[in-house]
């Protein structure tokens, strides 16, 4: 397929800058995506910082695709040529050890990212595994939907995965690229949702997402009112919290759940987790059967973020709207490489 235009880094923390590349032979199970549309989200940032120590350069972001496949390996299967596909955090995976096998893919051990030890997709084309293309239902908007292959499944796998139903009292920690996105989930999964943010000019927003309450962060008495209510709290903010308050609002047996990339070491009390028998825990985004369940989710229910949309060659205002707080609530760059 020749030449791959995209946009770079050349070292941590620089501007990007146009870059072209010879990606190589196409291998044998992969698939090449013409890019039309990519998310934004803060771990491009994070990545482009070299944050979490594993980033090489120059450094191709995008994790949030969605485009049409051009070419396929001659073992590649599972999507056509010319079929609109997503592609989000995970681009291979071995699919022969046991995480992979037992259908929790994004658990492998030898798991490609696809901004890491690859180029990502700020570019006109990206490829992948065919595994992670993954077909993107009609009604869904190719437009809004990126978000959802990283932000999107991330904040929908907890309800997959920890059987919540229709009738749990679900809360959500903070109210931005993720957690507005939970809201939407939250709401559509019949639950009844509370919004945590610390933003009073978000509550009738929050609402709107699907929230049935709006209570401040870090507001103790407001938090020690909830105690015993909740099945399940959503953290989706990356600062230390209440964690004890958190977990005295947990209904027995609940579960705070962790997708918010807190550095510090979180502290908690053992009779916290022990009177109530309740739990902690953390995941990353999903396998290729939850975010393919996710999807469909989505396009019966129309659960898309509310984006703001920037070209593609204007990458840099986008990072820096990112980076000063301002997006409402997930970036989308259109690709216009003509």
């Amino acid at each position: 397929m020749g030449t791959i235009r995209a946009w770079a880094a050349p070292k941590a923390g620089a501007p990007l800058e146009s870059f072209s590349y010879d990606p190589g032979p196409l291998g044998a199970e992969d698939v090449e995506i013409a890019v039309d549309h990519c998310g934004v989200c803060h771990s491009d940032l994070s990545m482009l910082d070299n944050e979490w120590g594993f980033s090489a350069y120059p450094f191709v972001p995008g994790h949030e695709a969605i485009g049409r496949v051009v070419a396929m390996g001659p073992q590649a299967k599972g999507v056509a040529i010319g079929q609109r596909v997503g592609l989000g955090w995970n681009a291979g995976s071995c699919l022969h050890c046991d995480p992979c096998l037992g259908g929790r893919q994004h658990l492998c051990q030898s798991l490609q990212p696809t901004l890491a030890g690859r180029h990502g997709a700020f570019a006109e084309r990206v490829r992948a595994h065919w595994v992670w293309a993954m077909p993107l239902p009609e009604g869904l908007d190719p437009r809004e939907a990126g978000p959802l292959l990283c932000g999107g499944i991330t904040v929908f796998a907890p309800l997959r995965e920890f059987d919540i139903r229709p009738t749990s009292r679900v809360a959500v920690v903070g109210i931005g690229g993720l957690g507005h996105m939970a809201l939407k989930f939250c709401k559509a999964w019949g639950c009844e949702v509370t919004a945590f943010t610390t933003s009073a000019s978000k509550a009738e927003e929050a609402r709107a997402f699907g929230a049935h309450h709006v209570v401040p962060t870090g507001d103790a008495e407001a938090l020690a009112g909830l105690a015993g209510r909740f099945d399940l709290i959503i953290d989706t903010v990356n600062v230390s919290l209440d964690w004890d308050g958190l977990l005295g609002a947990l209904a027995p047996g609940g579960r705070l759940h962790v997708v918010g990339a807190v550095l510090e070491p979180i502290k908690l009390g053992a009779f916290s987790l022990i009177m109530g028998q309740k739990s902690v825990s953390g995941s990353p985004t999903g396998s290729r059967g939850a975010i393919d369940a996710m999807l469909g989710f989505a396009a019966r229910h129309q659960v898309l973020p509310k984006t703001e949309h920037f070209p593609m060659s204007k990458v840099n205002e986008a990072l820096d709207h990112l980076r000063a707080g301002k997006a409402r609530y997930r970036i989308v760059l259109d690709a216009d490489f003509g």
